[in-house]
């Protein structure tokens, strides 16, 4: 069995690494919620804003809330296993940190201003699994494989309340985005494989429009629109590169494209996306928010390009091809003392890859999870200080696919190769400490 033969089985899912590591969460590689009221209503804030991450979701939110100021601190816990084709293995990093602040104060003339922000400890993923024989005998004994990406959005907003039933709101979000991904093979014969492992950053641009309008005490309808952040490329220098397409039979070889020493480069940007959603107080102390959102994937991970000095051209494709996500958010919130409020929420997405689906190039992504149920509380200390948690907890997932390249198919019905799967469960639990003034 030759190197390359198996240098290029495996290491194409690795391409994907860069934009992998940042699919920390339920829609797509976004958070449910920021702040831990967003996340105990189960993402479902933008009719209903209950703190100064209103800013991040829908920025007209900020005109309905107090002059206050929120932080708050996550610990994120995704569990995720993947198999390259030899054998189901998991990843050895598993803790992240999740850290937002948020603020609104009054300007005068019907106008506040407010802000959100947050940002990632080092999502990524890291692989280290045995090879077993035969494969020993040609790669070495084990196979690292790492990413790492952190992420950090911050959003300046300005909200007008019209009247008393309407109010618009503008944020500029403000992204920085850093990433890194290798696979290693390693073992008496020596290292081989594919490396992009130098830290580099990106920093992007865009805009969030929100409006919120009252039809009555009891009902409330919430609007935003988040058009695409684009994010300058992500550049990297680095040794020649080889990118497999299919497996040859005939010659028992990899077909692919190499690549020379050089720099590289990919982007990685935001989708648009849509939310609509409608907030309902049947009494005074109990409220139900029901959202829809449309996240515009398509645009953005229909296919990820890497740029750079290829053979026969300069950019490679992999055909990712994610689909456009539409996501079902409730939440409901009751305040069963003048201290204290409880909170549950659900969530459900579409997957955005599909079970089959381009496998070979989304095979590290781990945006699989599906449904997410959430349950939160506030207790209000006196004097203007509220401590308020949240825990979510989403339903394990797994994508089955086809084998990493076309033409092994004999070799996974000979049981030398499996085919390739992906499983994501999700758990976090938050403390947000908030005061109004």
């Amino acid at each position: 069995m030759k190197k390359s033969r198996i240098l290029g089985v495996t290491v194409a899912a690795t391409l994907a690494m860069g934009i992998s590591s940042s699919a920390f969460a339920t829609n797509g590689y976004q958070l449910i919620g920021i702040g831990q009221y967003a996340m105990g209503m189960g993402g479902a804030v933008v009719a209903a804003p209950g703190d100064p991450m209103a800013a991040l979701s829908n920025p007209a939110g900020l005109s309905w809330i107090a002059p206050q100021v929120a932080f708050s601190a996550e610990v994120f816990n995704p569990t995720r296993s993947t198999n390259f084709g030899f054998g189901n293995i998991g990843s050895h990093t598993n803790i992240y940190a999740v850290p937002s602040l948020g603020w609104v104060a009054p300007v005068g003339h019907n106008l506040v201003f407010g802000g959100g922000m947050y940002g990632t400890s080092g999502l990524g993923t890291n692989y280290i699994q045995s090879i077993p024989a035969p494969f020993n005998q040609v790669l070495g004994d084990s196979v690292l494989a790492t990413s790492n990406i952190q992420l950090f959005q911050m959003s300046p907003a300005i909200s007008w309340k019209v009247n008393n039933h309407m109010s618009l709101g503008a944020a500029l979000n403000i992204g920085y985005e850093s990433a890194s991904f290798q696979e290693v093979f390693g073992g008496p014969q020596g290292q081989s494989g594919f490396n992009l492992a130098s830290p580099t950053s990106a920093y992007g641009i865009g805009l969030t429009l929100g409006m919120i309008y009252k039809v009555n005490p009891m009902v409330t309808l919430g609007l935003s629109y988040k058009t695409p952040q684009i994010y300058t490329p992500l550049n990297w220098q680095a040794t020649g590169q080889f990118v497999p397409t299919s497996y040859d039979a005939s010659t028992g070889k990899v077909k692919g494209v190499s690549g020379n020493s050089g720099e590289y480069s990919a982007h990685l940007n935001y989708p648009q996306q849509v939310a609509f959603g409608m907030a309902i107080k049947p009494t005074k102390q109990w409220l139900v928010s029901v959202e829809g959102q449309w996240i515009n994937w398509s645009a953005t991970l229909g296919s990820f390009n890497i740029y750079g000095p290829w053979n026969g051209t300069n950019v490679v494709s992999l055909p990712t091809k994610w689909k456009n996500e539409w996501v079902f958010n409730i939440g409901t919130q009751y305040d069963l003392t003048n201290w204290l409020q409880v909170r549950a929420g659900y969530c459900y997405g579409t997957n955005p890859i599909g079970q089959g689906a381009d496998t070979t190039a989304n095979l590290l992504f781990p945006a699989l999870t599906q449904n997410s149920i959430t349950v939160g509380a506030t207790q209000k200390l006196g004097k203007g200080w509220k401590l308020t948690e949240a825990y979510m907890h989403g339903f394990s997932n797994t994508n089955n696919g086809t084998p990493l390249l076309p033409g092994l198919e004999p070799y996974v019905q000979a049981g030398y190769v499996q085919n390739t799967s992906a499983t994501l469960t999700e758990n976090s639990f938050g403390l947000q400490l908030g005061y109004d003034f």
